[in-house]
């Protein structure tokens, strides 16, 4: 299913402008989105296009009431499936910007990655610092998220950092790279799907730069309603890395760097009663993953079990 307007074609080379979609995955948080989508419209480099992709319309319901605007996908529920449909639906844009519906941009946001993307050919991918993550802890309002960004900081080091892979809550890709390359988010990461950003930005590595583009700011609220449960997500934390590392788009550092601190940080918030976060489910789901290893039947999907 698909409502709205569709992207109009790419500008003409030359223009000096390119097309720019923001894209939002969501599921069950209809007012969180909304409001998302609202503040979308205070960039001062307005989106070319905005597209929203939910499994069903009651994940969505009400939004479009006033909205008539934005492009409305419905796809499978896993952020992987959500967002190659809206891949799909980018054919006539030149870069995706990939949101959580949940991430609150500064009001440059939109004119920094374009400058990067149109001055820097070589650059396929970008993600934005994010200033304060609610994802760790028991997350923030957008007013509070507003009056982060609004607050004086001081000013980053230099323009651009080269990273190793772009955060997923606001990760910006170049769509011409993509389409050349075939290039997808994998399925095989189910729900939620930990760790999807390494994976995407490692396979589109061999193509181009990925940077950090500092003056890109935003702050991610890390609501906590919508999400799958903690059993589930510590299973993903130890079975994804393992995953990706077999695949070959995460280094077994980077894999090893990632199981060990979910493992420390689960284990910990247990022992000291973490009330923001449910470290016992996620710290059991860890547990379940071990288990799985040592008994080679690990997998990503397995995760739907629990």
């Amino acid at each position: 299913m698909e409502n709205g307007s569709k992207p109009s074609k790419s500008r003409e080379p030359g223009s000096g402008q390119l097309r720019i979609g923001v894209a939002i995955a969501t599921a069950g948080r209809p007012e969180i989105v909304g409001k998302t989508i609202d503040l979308i419209a205070l960039q001062s480099r307005a989106a070319d296009a905005i597209l929203v992709c939910s499994p069903s319309e009651e994940d969505v319901d009400g939004l479009w009431e006033d909205r008539p605007g934005v492009i409305r996908l419905v796809g499978p529920r896993g952020l992987p499936h959500q967002r190659n449909r809206l891949v799909e639906a980018a054919d006539n844009l030149d870069i995706l910007l990939f949101l959580d519906d949940d991430f609150v941009m500064d009001s440059r946001y939109l004119a920094e990655i374009e400058a990067v993307f149109r001055d820097c050919p070589d650059v396929i991918l970008t993600t934005g610092r994010v200033v304060a993550d609610g994802i760790i802890g028991p997350g923030f309002s957008f007013e509070e998220a507003r009056a982060r960004l609004s607050a004086p900081t001081a000013p980053p080091a230099g323009r651009l950092t080269e990273v190793y892979n772009g955060y997923g809550c606001n990760m910006a890709v170049r769509l011409e790279t993509v389409r050349a390359n075939a290039l997808k988010f994998d399925e095989e990461l189910p729900l939620y799907a930990w760790l999807e950003d390494v994976d995407f930005s490692r396979s589109m590595a061999p193509f181009g730069r990925i940077i950090r583009v500092e003056q890109a700011k935003g702050v991610h609220l890390g609501v906590k309603s919508g999400r799958q449960r903690g059993v589930r997500l510590g299973y993903s934390q130890i079975a994804n890395p393992c995953y990706l590392i077999a695949k070959g788009t995460c280094s077994w550092k980077k894999g090893l760097f990632h199981i060990s601190r979910n493992l420390a940080a689960n284990l910990y918030g247990t022992l000291r009663g973490e009330k923001a976060v449910d470290r016992p489910a996620r710290l059991l789901g860890n547990l379940k993953a071990m288990a799985d290893l040592f008994t080679q039947r690990l997998a990503p999907s397995r995760a739907l079990r629990l």
